[in-house]
């Protein structure tokens, strides 16, 4: 819930402000995606897109489905199940990449008085994020998509 919480203003709040000549700009995550596809740069785009709104949307819907479907003791598609923590959790190790390549920015493009780039609000909510996404899946127990069916079947010998 922290994490979708987060999720909000990681997106609504800025990321980085470039200050050019005294004129300072700052811009969100979407803000950068319209930038680059209005430049040309439409795969830099996409590539922004996916990694930085569509992933960690996907692993909190993915992560609130499984929650959901262990707290209801669903028995259908464990196998499924278990992929998507998988892929979850696999992914959690890759999403830090984007706040790296924002710190790299910032410290690569100090170049005052001409020119500076300074980390805004929404990169803290962004790595909040990632963080707890990845604690969410680290602690989750995947054997509890299981377990649903275990007690369906020892109900039905016992029942």
């Amino acid at each position: 819930m922290a994490a979708a919480i987060c999720y909000v203003p990681a997106n609504l709040l800025p990321v980085l402000t470039t200050t050019t000549l005294g004129s300072a700009e700052s811009d969100t995550i979407m803000g950068g995606v319209v930038f680059l596809y209005t430049s040309g740069s439409w795969p830099l785009a996409l590539v922004v897109l996916i990694a930085s709104v569509m992933v960690p949307l996907g692993k909190l819907v993915a992560l609130g489905y499984l929650l959901i479907t262990v707290q209801r003791g669903s028995i259908a598609g464990n196998r499924e199940r278990t992929r998507l923590y998988r892929l979850v959790e696999l992914v959690g190790r890759w999403s830090m990449l984007d706040v790296f390549v924002d710190t790299f920015t910032v410290a690569l493009v100090q170049l005052q008085p001409l020119m500076s780039v300074e980390p805004g609000a929404g990169v803290v909510f962004f790595a909040a994020v990632v963080v707890l996404t990845m604690i969410a899946a680290t602690t989750f127990d995947p054997r509890l998509i299981w377990d649903a069916g275990a007690d369906t079947d020892t109900e039905a010998v016992h029942g």
